[in-house]
């Protein structure tokens, strides 16, 4: 028996939903694999920016490393650096020091401890300046005072120009001997002197100008700072100031030649048969400060009256006499600043704070 078949719209619409259904599947399909290919590409992406990223990391995590080390080798080797030229150190507590200088019981160390004492309680000082062990120390004592203190010009140095000077001595009045004149350790200059000396001398001027200038004590304190731990420029300033004390060792040794009254340190030192003259001074004692020398006590004279400063001196080895404390001119001419200093031995000098 035949089975009836079903009209022609009837397959049809039998047809339909199985087309529809492929078509469906073919969507999702693309969709699929559009998503996946996305997926793929964004995953891609994703890694390679991680990737990126990871690198970047590791690298500027290795810069950063590399800095680092660098910046302290750097810091640290400044400081090394400036700690070793620093020629004028830090205040530290004046008896700490003296505990830590002066142990034991031996008659020096005893006597030491009771100076250091002395200074504390009976003429009030606190602290102390350590000052570079040279044959520049006094030297650089004094100057360092006179700049951190922020002291003017000498009247004379107001009235002349100092930077003349080294010419003055040679075409005023002959003195062609200087050609002679030492430079610390270098020996000899020859004709070059007079320009290396107004070179020094002019540094001089700047700096001493540039100091009294300056009112806020911190600002001269950082100053002094710079300035004393640059070996090359104190030297010149050094230099410059022996220069100052020879140039008024001739101002006086001329005028004494006239019968002028002299101040009777400059008689003192005339008498002596090492410093009969200015080129037997400049000779026998000026030429070997900084070298093998530092200054003698007439020196010292000599440069509280060049610079018009009364320079007292705490020799603590003389302790308990009437040496204990002395002044370099005694009677200043005027009222000239004071600056202090303090010695164990008459060779080395510190600078005490009060």
């Amino acid at each position: 028996m035949a089975v009836p078949r079903s009209p022609p719209r009837a397959r049809e619409r039998l047809r339909v939903p199985a087309a529809g259904n492929d078509q469906i599947h073919s969507w999702t399909l693309v969709t699929n694999q559009a998503l996946e290919s996305g997926w793929r590409v964004l995953r891609g992406s994703v890694m390679l920016a991680a990737a990126f990223l990871t690198a970047a990391l590791c690298y500027f995590r290795q810069l950063h490393l590399c800095l680092g080390h660098w910046l302290k080798w750097w810091i640290g080797y400044l400081q090394r650096k400036f700690k070793r030229n620093l020629s004028v150190e830090a205040e530290v507590d004046l008896l700490s020091y003296c505990a830590r200088e002066w142990k034991g019981d031996d008659p020096r160390a005893t006597l030491m401890r009771k100076a250091y004492e002395e200074l504390f309680w009976r003429h009030h000082i606190k602290c102390i300046r350590q000052v570079k062990r040279d044959n520049y120390d006094a030297l650089r004592s004094v100057l360092f005072q006179i700049f951190s203190q922020g002291l003017s010009f000498p009247s004379w140095m107001k009235e002349k120009d100092i930077v003349k000077l080294p010419e003055k001595l040679l075409f005023s009045q002959g003195c062609n001997w200087i050609q002679q004149y030492s430079f610390g350790p270098e020996k000899y200059t020859g004709s070059n002197v007079y320009g290396k000396l107004r070179k020094c001398v002019e540094l001089l001027k700047t700096q001493w100008t540039e100091f009294s200038g300056i009112k806020d004590y911190h600002k001269r304190g950082l100053k002094c700072n710079i300035l004393f731990s640059d070996s090359m420029l104190e030297s010149k300033l050094y230099e410059a100031l022996k220069f100052i004390m020879l140039y008024h060792v001739t101002e006086v040794y001329e005028q004494m030649k006239t019968n002028k009254i002299i101040p009777s340190l400059f008689r003192l030192l005339f008498s002596r048969e090492t410093s009969t003259d200015p080129l037997s001074f400049m000779m026998n004692h000026l030429n070997s400060v900084g070298d093998t020398c530092g200054l003698e006590q007439i020196d010292m004279f000599i440069l509280g009256y060049s610079l018009e400063v009364k320079i007292k001196v705490f020799r603590l080895f003389k302790f308990n006499s009437r040496d204990f404390a002395v002044c370099y001119p005694e009677e200043p001419l005027r009222e000239w600043p004071e600056i202090s200093l303090l010695t164990e031995n008459d060779r080395h000098y510190h600078i005490p704070v009060f």
